[in-house]
């Protein structure tokens, strides 16, 4: 038989999609399954959205777009950047891909040679070890447990950078956790990235606009703006408008940087959907009523989440002010049995199996994250869902012995 390339064998699929995909499999047997699983905003973007696709239909010429992105998109995005506080951009900073995803796998590609080091936290989003993987990478982890708020120290960021990894990686506000660096502690890192001039820093920052209780968004480049020359600032429309299947995303990077994954593109997908684009103008510039809704409404639905979760004995949640994600440590529950259906309870794994088969809830196991004593709840099910899925957890736990 033929061989496949080596690199397929550390390819591996999404442990959220094998999550996602079980979950769906029991509610078409007809089970009663309310899915905390998939990190989707589970609403839809504005209609003037819809109508920008129209018009560029009308006056669609059917030929390639930009490697880059057309320019009316790159403009877009730059006043996007600026309304958080990241200006002095222009065209030739920005690129985009077919979502956040295919950015950072082509940033992955452009920046990291085969045996080069990346280090990022831990807990981290799946696809950043998947696709370091892939291009052959090594991984360094910064451990920061539910102890510590899910986030890195400087002193910890000190330590991972003395080892000179070619790419630090930053994800704020973080999936899975939905914890948010303030300003004072983006600070306080920038402090330390400064003094190491030989790393490239991708802040991965797709929540940006997903903010709680009256946090306000901060980059490493507004405290520390010497490192401009080295940050990479990663955004999507997915999550904010509520566009996770348009697959759009951007960079704001350096120019050498931005161009190499201009090359890219052209190799992979030549230009992204000319009415996706005109889509993610709309989006950008139209009204913004319906994700600043959007984003009160899963601030609730927070409050609501933690509620439950406070009240489990021996459950331990950090309060996240940002994303849509809670990530409580359960491993109170390992070395127990679930006494209805005679489960043991060894890891995270098993007890989100149990969770699923007898509750008809389905959440990711945290080891999908490199935090195998948590597990990721995902809140934007659809309201009348939320209380019920959280009282079926809240009734698991006390079924245990």
């Amino acid at each position: 038989m033929l061989d496949l390339a080596q690199r397929m064998s550390r390819a591996k699929p999404s442990a959220i999609m094998a999550v996602a995909n079980k979950a769906k499999a029991l509610k078409a047997q007809g089970k009663d399954i309310i899915s905390f699983s998939i990190g989707v905003p589970n609403f839809l973007p504005g209609p003037h959205v819809y109508a920008a696709v129209e018009e560029a239909l009308k006056h669609d010429t059917g030929q390639y777009g930009s490697n880059r992105g057309p320019d009316a998109l790159l403009d877009a995005f730059i006043k996007h950047m600026e309304q958080i506080g990241l200006t002095g951009y222009g065209r030739e900073n920005i690129v985009t891909g077919d979502g956040a995803k295919h950015v950072l796998y082509n940033l992955f590609e452009a920046l990291l040679n085969e045996g080069d080091t990346i280090a990022f936290p831990v807990p981290y989003w799946t696809s950043y070890v998947d696709i370091a993987e892939i291009v052959g990478a090594e991984i360094d982890l910064i451990p920061a447990l539910a102890e510590q708020n899910y986030k890195i120290t400087p002193q910890q960021l000190e330590e991972a950078m003395a080892r000179k990894p070619k790419v630090f990686l930053f994800n704020n506000p973080s999936n899975p956790t939905g914890m948010v660096y303030g300003p004072d502690e983006v600070k306080a890192l920038a402090d330390v990235l400064v003094k190491y001039p030989d790393t490239w820093i991708i802040t991965d920052d797709i929540y940006n606009r997903m903010l709680f209780d009256g946090v306000e968004y901060t980059n490493f480049i507004m405290h520390q703006p010497a490192l401009r020359d080295r940050v990479i600032f990663v955004d999507s429309l997915s999550k904010t408008y509520g566009m996770p299947g348009w697959r759009l995303g951007f960079a704001a990077a350096p120019t050498v940087v931005a161009n190499a994954v201009v090359t890219l593109n052209s190799n992979h997908i030549t230009n992204v959907s000319e009415m996706v684009n005109a889509a993610g103008v709309a989006a950008l510039t139209g009204p913004q009523d319906v994700p600043k809704q959007k984003c009160r409404e899963f601030e609730s639905k927070r409050d609501l989440v933690m509620d439950v979760l406070n009240s489990i004995e021996g459950v331990v949640c950090p309060r996240p002010q940002g994303a849509f994600y809670v990530f409580p440590d359960i491993s109170c529950a390992f070395g127990k049995t679930h006494g209805p259906t005679g489960q043991a309870i060894a890891n995270d794994v098993d007890f989100c199996n149990a969770l699923l088969e007898s509750k008809g809830v389905a959440c990711v196991p945290g080891s999908a994250f490199g935090a195998p004593r948590s597990i990721r709840i995902s809140y934007t099910c659809p309201t009348p869902q939320l209380q019920p899925g959280m009282d079926r957890i809240a009734s698991f736990f006390s079924e245990l012995s």
